[in-house]
């Protein structure tokens, strides 16, 4: 519900800022009108231009698609972060795991892996606290797939968020299109002329909505599949982990 209504609260200010400034727009001249010099026309700076495209293409469409593209970054970068903090150096980690056994029992092989960060070490800890409570190898086998399972969930946590985005960037932009060409027909039907001079705004506004709508696609795109990379990544290091515990129990047992 939080989420819910931050991503309201982002919605609102994203499109009070894109009526405010296209407001002043409207006031002003465009800045994307090249003054002309003795020298030739001015340069238009980059924001200036990125500005005045953004009111071309319709605050309003542009506003949401914009939004789409600040919340499914931030929605990326947390998950970057997440996955990064979950790395592990699994053959330090076994190492100690196998050297506590030896030297300190199940006790302080449960103390090695509570003082480890990421889920292989929280996968393991739920493993050695079975086997304290005296349980069996398959038990213990049981538990670690099952926690497995629930440590994978975790990392693909908000993936379907930043899928939604990635469906509704492009979607907003095609939207866009269409209203920019029903605006092209009506100043068809308004001048009762077809020259492109009264089709140009229209088509104007469905080209740029189109163009935003796919460019934030491609970029939440590219870090989807990087996240699903790094995923994949860590579920085949988990389960070769956990195979490596279980030979490791397996021995401490003998």
């Amino acid at each position: 519900m939080k989420k819910f209504f931050m991503f309201l609260a982002v919605m609102g200010v994203m499109a009070f800022s894109a009526q405010n400034v296209a407001a002043q727009d409207a006031a002003e001249p465009t800045a994307t009108e090249s003054v002309q010099t003795l020298d030739g026309p001015e340069e238009v700076p980059m924001h200036q231009a990125l500005k005045t495209k953004f009111i071309e293409g319709g605050a309003g469409f542009m506003a949401l698609v914009i939004a789409c593209l600040i919340l499914g970054l931030a929605l990326c970068i947390e998950r970057i972060l997440y996955l990064g903090f979950s790395k592990t150096n699994t053959k330090k980690l076994l190492a100690k795991i196998e050297a506590a056994l030896q030297n300190g029992g199940v006790a302080e092989a449960t103390d090695v892996c509570r003082n480890t960060r990421g889920p292989i070490a929280s996968i393991f800890t739920q493993a050695f606290l079975r086997l304290a409570d005296g349980q069996s190898l398959e038990e213990v086998e049981k538990s670690v797939v099952s926690y497995g399972g629930v440590e994978a969930s975790k990392m693909e946590q908000n993936l379907s968020w930043i899928s939604l985005f990635i469906a509704i960037a492009p979607s907003l932009g095609f939207l866009g299109t269409v209203i920019g060409m029903i605006q092209a027909f009506d100043a068809i039907m308004i001048a009762g002329d077809m020259s492109p001079a009264v089709v140009a705004g229209g088509m104007k506004v469905a080209l740029i909505t189109t163009v935003g709508g796919l460019i934030v696609a491609v970029i939440l795109q590219i870090f989807f599949n990087y996240i699903l990379s790094q995923v994949e990544s860590l579920t085949i290091e988990m389960e070769d982990a956990s195979i490596s515990l279980m030979d490791i129990l397996v021995k401490y047992q003998k």
